[in-house]
This record gives C-alpha cells, structure tokens and sequence, in this order.
C-alpha cells in the first residue's frame, strides 16, 4: 500500500528539515528575482496615463476599422440611442410604455413638491422633468435610470442658493442664480467625463454618503413640517433644533387643524401604500400611483370644502405651457458668475454620485456594462440644456428608477413617454393643480424621503468598519444639526481623512511559518505559525512612499528591538536576519528607497542582516535604479519567503521549525 497522505507530508517535512540543516547536502535550485527590461520614459508615461484615464479602452472598437464604421461608431459612442435603436422592437416598447406612464404618475407631484424645496414656483419642477429626460434618453447609457428633480439635490441648491439671494424678496435674480447654478453644474459633469476624470467622485465613501442621504432625508421631511402644520412663519434656517424652535413656538396659534388633518390622512395613506408595495413586488404599482391619487382625491376636496378659507394653503396659479428658453437669464458676468459657478460645482458633484450609484446598481441586477464617464457626459449635457430652457439640476431619481425597474423598462424610452405626459400636463392640465393643498405635497415628500433613511446600510457599516461608521455618523449630525453643506463638507473630510490615515499608516504583519507546509503567514491572522529562529520575517501591505516611509522604517525596528528583548529574556540567541516580504509592494519612491538605506544601516550596526523577498516589477527596476541592490548584495534578494528562509537558516545555528 501506498503512503498516506498525513505520511507523505510527513516525509516531505523531514526531508525540508533535513536539507536546511545540512550544510553538506546540494541546496535545491532557487529561482531569482528577475530584472524587468529598461522602459523608456515616453513609453512609461504613456502606459500610466492609459492605465489612469483609459482603462475600459475605450478605442478598442475603432481599431483596424474603415474610415465610415469609425464614423458611426463615433456617433453612437456619443448617442446609444443609435446602438441600441437598431434592435428595437415592439415588445420592448410595450414595456417601457407602461413603466414611462408609471414614473409619470409618480413624478408630476413629486416635481411640484421638490420645486418648492428648491424655492422655485411649482412649473419648474415640471419643466425639469421634460427636456433633462429627453435630452438623457438619447444620449445615456443606463436603461434603467429615471431623470428629474430629486429631494436631496432640490435642498441643496435651495439652501445655497437662498443664502445668497432671498427667493421671497427677490425672485427674479434668485431664479437667474438657480440657472446659473445648473449650466455650471452640468459644466462640471460634461467636464470630468470628458476628461474622464470620474474616478474624482469614487473619494466621497460610500459611509459617508449613507449618513449624508440619511441627514438630508431627515432634514427635508423637517422642512415640510412648515406645510403640513400650515405654519406661515418659519425658519430659515434647516438645522434640527432651529426648526424644533419654530415649530413650538408656533404651536398655540401658528397650527391649521383642517391642513394637519389633511396631510395626516393622506400620509397614512401613502405609507400604506408603500408597505403594500415592499411586502408584495407585483403590487409596485400602488406605490407608483398613490402621489397623483393622493393629489387628485386632495385637490378635489379642497374645492368642494373651500377649505382654502379655513386657512388651508394652497398651490395656486402653476403657468401653463412648456418650457420657455432661459439663455438670457444666466449670469455670464457680473458677481453672480462666481456664487453660481461655486454651488453648481457642489450641486453637479452631488447630482453626479447620486446617479452614478443608482445607474451602476441596476445595471448590476441586469447584468450590463455602465460606462460612466458616458453617463458624466450625458447628465452634463442635459443639466447645460436644462439651464437654457428653464430646468434647475436634474439627475437620477432612486424612488423613480426603482418604479421604472419594477415597472419592467426596457430602455430609456421610458423617459421620453415620461417626458411627453409632463408636457401634455404642462399644456392642459396645470389649471387642475390650482387647488392642491401644499399640506398633500408635504406628505408626498416625506413618504418619498423616508427610504433615503438606510439603517440597514449603517448597522451593516458599523459591523464592517468602525471608521466608516464616524464618517456616516459625522455626515449626518453634520446635516441634521449643522446644515446641508456642512455636513458635505465633514462626509468629504472625513473620507479624505480616512485615505490619509491608510495611506501614512500602512498595515504590517510578522509572518510565521504555517506546519507542515513551506507558507508563511501574519501570525495573528494563524496563531499555528511558528516564527524562525533567528529570523524575523515582516510584510509591508502597502506601497512605501514618502508619506509612510519612515513609520514603516520605525515600525520594523521596532519589532525587532521587541523581539530581540523577548528573546534575551529567555536566553535565546538574537535576531540575525530581517526578511522583509514585499509581495504586496506595488510600488516605492525615492524616500521609500531612503528609508530602506537608513533600516539597512541600523541593522548593520545591530549585526542584522537585512532580506527582500519577491519584490515586484516597478520595485526590483528601481532599487536597481538608486544602487540600493549593490548596498544589501545580490544574494541578499530571493523569489520566496520560503526560499529566503532556508538560505538564513542554513547560515546560521538555529533550524527551522
């Protein structure tokens, strides 16, 4: 019978053992660490540029293709529509007919309700849901996004536009501001797509946008409080104590009973309706229908009630008609450029991570590729034209987008069925909406921003990673109890903090040697390793630049002043090799190579021999580069920890165990 494989590894063991103490035997034949060819600096530049800014190789389509194809390919690269256009069908219009009419129903009252958020009259939502989505349609990548006004980025213009100019004492300039504010918005998103450059959005974490959509939720439906009270006087101002205060405060003669009765019956009925639509997928419908049901069912009974003479506040005039242009209307000059260009960069960059993370996320459950520096140009190319025609920022609604899934699109036709029943709204039915109460636009907000409010998301962050957790909960009370912009301002902070932080602090672990086997691993992660006799074995996991370079320095040292005072204390001869495993170094720069210098110096006068292992391509090009290998010796660089280990072992006393 043969071995068993318990006795073969056995047997190999024995054998490893015996060959690394015997200094008489043939050493097994190492491989060495191979010497990458000289690139020169052009072809060096090029590559990183193209692994930077073109790594989706974007031309792959162009190559070895006739001068015509190349044309239509440029085209369609610009408008999907014409790609995707030719394989349409009638099946897939079906579907995007009735998912267009179903964000239709769902966004005409949400428009409303959001313009007011943004201290706009009540059309410009509307006007933002029409040309944005035409304009989207033709020329984004995402099948599934719905475009329009949303809460979040609807506060945010609010908030900064309105510190600025007062939206009720001047509301002409206020409206130039919005426009401003939204061409340079979708300025800065044509922008970074061009240039491709829309790995900048990829710094704000995930954590953080969690607290910061969290915070804003809470804020917006505090805000709506104001209508669903029926409180004329209100702060200004949107953090949680202020409004707190003006609620109180008005609570003896500032409440309108017939206005909070209305907003409570028709809020308890569309939170029903979005449990019905939660509890059971094929009922999304309800949840999609209940804002423009809730509205008609509203405005119905305030003009049989006359409920407006009770003090019920109402939306009035909406103008009819669509958009009117709005070129002349935007600052080029004068002292407004700057204040707009300032709040459409933040607005754009918000608006843009907003819908980068819808599109990328319902592309994932269907199973496509989302280019997104196309989707940074198209969100900018509508957000210009928007500007030009009476629309403030637009971007990818998740209330919507997630109807428009649920509804079965197929493409993004469904926006353009969308954007022809708000027209058609615009033309003939906004005298309808005059006796709306703002109390049942209120209620739609707040039913709306609810989901926005992801505990889910943050107990899983907390369980994860406590310094993501800081970053969502500094993100939030930063909005909550601060302002909107504050609480962007800790969300981008704290997610520069916590790159600063791994990048100064890079992780390192001692290795130890797992039985049985010639792996070695951290010594935390498997308490089994046993550490080499002699031999200290360290890993970086890290780049070394000039940022860590002296704490990975000083962190190495250190361990080996520990472990030399743990070994004297037992009698235990000293460290005589430092293996430093570099497998995870992908890269060092001339003050990684200096701290290396000054480590090798120490340990000479420690009498510590210093050791690489395995260091990559970029990395063996440069020590090579700076003389540092002629400093340790040639014999001093091994392909493997194991094979680095066996040397040091064999020249000195002490045997692997």
């Amino acid at each position: 019978m043969g071995l068993s494989s318990v006795e073969a590894i056995d047997a190999k063991e024995m054998d490893y053992r015996s060959l690394s103490s015997s200094e008489h035997q043939q050493p097994p034949y190492m491989h060495k660490v191979g010497v990458p060819p000289k690139q020169n600096l052009f072809d060096e530049f090029k590559t990183t540029v193209k692994e930077t800014l073109f790594s989706d190789d974007p031309l792959r389509p162009f190559k070895d293709q006739p001068r015509s194809r190349k044309f239509i390919l440029g085209l369609q690269a610009v408008f999907p529509i014409l790609d995707w256009g030719k394989s349409y069908n009638v099946s897939k219009f079906r579907g995007d007919v009735i998912a267009g009419l179903t964000i239709a129903s769902l966004c005409i009252p949400q428009d409303i309700g959001y313009a007011k958020l943004a201290n706009l009259a009540p059309q410009y939502g509307l006007y933002s849901s029409f040309v944005p989505p035409l304009v989207y349609s033709f020329m984004g990548s995402s099948r599934d996004i719905a475009i329009g006004p949303v809460a979040v980025v609807s506060l945010l213009l609010g908030s900064l536009l309105s510190s600025e100019i007062d939206p009720t004492t001047n509301p002409i300039e206020y409206r130039r501001l919005a426009f401003t504010a939204t061409f340079f918005a979708g300025i800065t998103q044509a922008t970074l797509g061009i240039l491709r450059l829309g790995f900048l959005i990829d710094f704000l974490s995930h954590a953080a946008i969690v607290g910061f959509m969290g915070g804003a939720a809470i804020t917006i439906a505090l805000q709506q409080l104001k209508g669903f009270l029926g409180i004329k006087k209100f702060t200004k101002e949107t953090d949680i104590i202020s409004v707190m205060k003006s609620v109180c405060r008005s609570a003896q003669h500032g409440w309108n009973w017939p206005t909070i009765l209305i907003g409570a019956i028709f809020l308890t009925l569309l939170l029903f309706a979005k449990y019905a639509g939660k509890k059971n997928k094929k009922l999304f419908w309800i949840p999609a229908i209940a804002p423009l049901i809730s509205v008609i069912l509203s405005t119905f009974l305030v003009y049989i009630t006359d409920a407006e003479k009770q003090g019920v506040e109402i939306v009035r005039h909406i103008e009819k008609g669509i958009n009117p242009p709005s070129v002349k209307e935007i600052y080029f000059t004068g002292d407004y450029l700057l204040k707009g260009l300032r709040i459409g960069i933040v607005a754009g960059m918000i608006a843009l991570t907003e819908a980068v993370a819808i599109g990328r996320s319902f592309a994932a459950k269907k199973d496509y590729q989302l280019d997104g520096n196309k989707e940074m140009v198209a969100l900018g190319t509508m957000n210009v034209v928007g500007s030009m025609t009476s629309c403030y920022v637009t971007t990818g609604s998740f209330s919507r987008s997630a109807v428009n899934y649920m509804a079965g699109c197929q493409t993004a036709v469904s926006n353009i069925v969308m954007s022809i029943v708000v027209v058609l709204t615009l033309l003939f039915i906004t005298p309808l909406f005059e006796y709306t109460p703002n109390a049942i636009l209120s209620a739609i907000i707040i039913s709306a921003v609810i989901g926005l409010v992801d505990y889910e998301a943050t107990i899983l962050i907390w369980k994860i990673d406590k310094f993501d957790f800081v970053a969502c909960m500094g993100a939030f009370f930063g909005v909550v109890f601060a302002s909107v912009e504050i609480g962007l301002i800790i969300a981008v902070s704290i997610s520069f903090a916590k790159i600063l932080l791994q990048v100064t602090r890079p992780r390192t672990a001692l290795l130890g040697k797992i039985p049985r086997t010639n792996v070695y691993r951290n010594i935390q992660q498997y308490p089994e390793a046993t550490q080499v006799p002699g031999v200290l074995i360290v890993r970086v996991d890290s780049a070394i630049y000039f940022s860590n370079s002296n704490y990975m320095r000083e962190r190495i040292l250190r361990w080996l002043t520990d472990e030399d005072e743990q070994l004297e204390s037992v009698n235990q001869p000293k460290i005589q090799f430092l293996i430093v495993d570099m497998s995870p170094v992908t890269d060092i720069d001339t003050s990684g190579i200096h701290a290396f210098e000054e480590l090798h110096r120490s340990l000479h006068k420690r009498e510590v021999q210093l050791v690489l292992s395995n260091p990559g391509r970029v990395v063996i090009d440069k020590l090579h580069a700076s003389d540092f290998m002629s400093q340790i010796g040639e014999d001093k660089i091994f392909l493997t920890v194991g094979d680095a280990v066996l040397t040091c072992s064999a020249k000195s006393p002490a045997e692997v165990v």
